[in-house]
């Protein structure tokens, strides 16, 4: 069989990491991203062993430890009082247990970490409008009226997905809530940049979460239902200790994200098209694990194919029996956790704040042990 001819749509995280594989395993791609200039929006991100033991694999071990931050902790607090219900060591005691760090860093210096390696493979300002299969190739329409013909399609193109289209028709939906995001720096909140943790903080029908991101600056995520009468953001959050009021004070100008998701998808793929990332599987964020998911889903979709370049749809069905039901049981913790974050107080809230050794680390062992490529193989 002749090189295959790999497309994937859309240059973010999801994209950049499947290039990404995808190069290291000696099948070349390229990426179409509709940005002319593209980067990643957004704030901090959180990295759990399970994603960055898969971009160490690719070279970018040196680049996490320059731009990241390695917290020692990941904290529950309450929201009354701030007293802490639960706490998971990360640090040497995470990295020990699992063979690779939990890094937080802004999301555009792990987007430039990602993209060094594989600008040459990337095409901004390509707009993909529409995607068609045939029985011997996929032909990719773009904005410009402009064709591309493709032997296998990537969608990594994200929550709005235009390849997912050619799947399976279905909508985005809203969860009824919105996330409001900022940079504070951390000398105006001294008492909460004390030392270097992930802070979450639980309260009835909303959470505030806190981590660093390096650069002296704190990344602060405030998750309120919609709609919510916002003055200042501290306004969403009365009776909330004095130390989450300040922290949200603290932000100069918040940006607002409403919260979307899509059904579970059973199928990710026909013959020649799958999906990686948000197109396939849009995570809510009560569990920092979209985008360590996507880079599970690049890891494990270079493999099979690097394994199975002489039945591409073969390949394809072999990662899509690894990844449906890993993302089930990530989805279930999801939708736990966004069940549990915003208890009422009361018996169900003392239930959640009473179970011992909620959050170890050997609770976590089947989220951040997993290795997907040994899985893979």
């Amino acid at each position: 069989m002749g090189e295959l001819r790999i497309a994937v749509v859309g240059a973010g995280i999801a994209g950049l990491a499947t290039a990404g594989f995808l190069t290291r395993a000696g099948l070349p791609c390229t990426v179409f991203e509709q940005s002319t200039a593209p980067s990643e929006t957004g704030a901090g991100i959180q990295l759990s062993p399970n994603g960055t033991r898969l971009l160490h694999r690719i070279g970018l071990a040196g680049q996490l430890i320059r731009v990241g931050v390695r917290p020692a902790a990941i904290e529950i607090r309450r929201w009354q009082d701030n007293r802490p219900v639960a706490r998971t060591r990360l640090g040497a005691a995470c990295e020990a247990t699992f063979g690779a760090p939990y890094c937080t860093l802004h999301r555009a210096d792990l987007y430039h970490a990602l993209l060094g390696p594989v600008r040459q493979l990337v095409r901004p300002g390509r707009r993909c409008v529409a995607v068609r299969e045939y029985p011997d190739r996929v032909e990719l329409s773009f904005v410009d009226g402009s064709t591309v013909d493709a032997d296998l399609v990537i969608g990594a193109d994200g929550l709005h997905s235009v390849v997912r289209r050619a799947l399976v028709p279905d909508v985005v939906r809203f969860a009824g809530l919105v996330a409001y995001r900022g940079l504070v720096h951390a000398e105006r909140v001294p008492s909460t940049a004390a030392d270097h943790r992930v802070v979450i903080w639980l309260g009835p029908g909303r959470h505030v979460v806190c981590y660093p991101i390096g650069r002296g600056l704190l990344n602060v995520v405030a998750v309120v239902p919609d709609p919510v009468a916002l003055g200042p953001l501290a306004d969403a959050f009365p009776g909330w200790s004095p130390a989450v009021q300040t922290l949200l004070a603290a932000m100069p100008a918040p940006t607002r994200w409403p919260l979307y998701d899509r059904p579970p998808l059973s199928r990710w793929r026909t013959g020649r098209i799958v999906l990686v990332g948000d197109a396939a599987h849009p995570l809510l964020p009560f569990g920092a694990q979209g985008a360590n998911q996507a880079i599970e889903d690049a890891a494990t979709l270079a493999a099979h194919l690097d394994a199975g370049r002489d039945d591409v749809a073969g390949a394809l069905a072999r990662y899509e029996r690894a990844r449906v039901p890993r993302l089930a049981q990530v989805r279930a913790m999801v939708r736990d956790n966004g069940v549990n974050h915003h208890l009422p107080d009361g018996e169900g809230q003392r239930r959640r704040d009473a179970v011992p050794g909620r959050d170890s680390l050997a609770g976590r062992a089947w989220l951040y042990g997993y290795d997907a490529e040994l899985v893979a193989s």
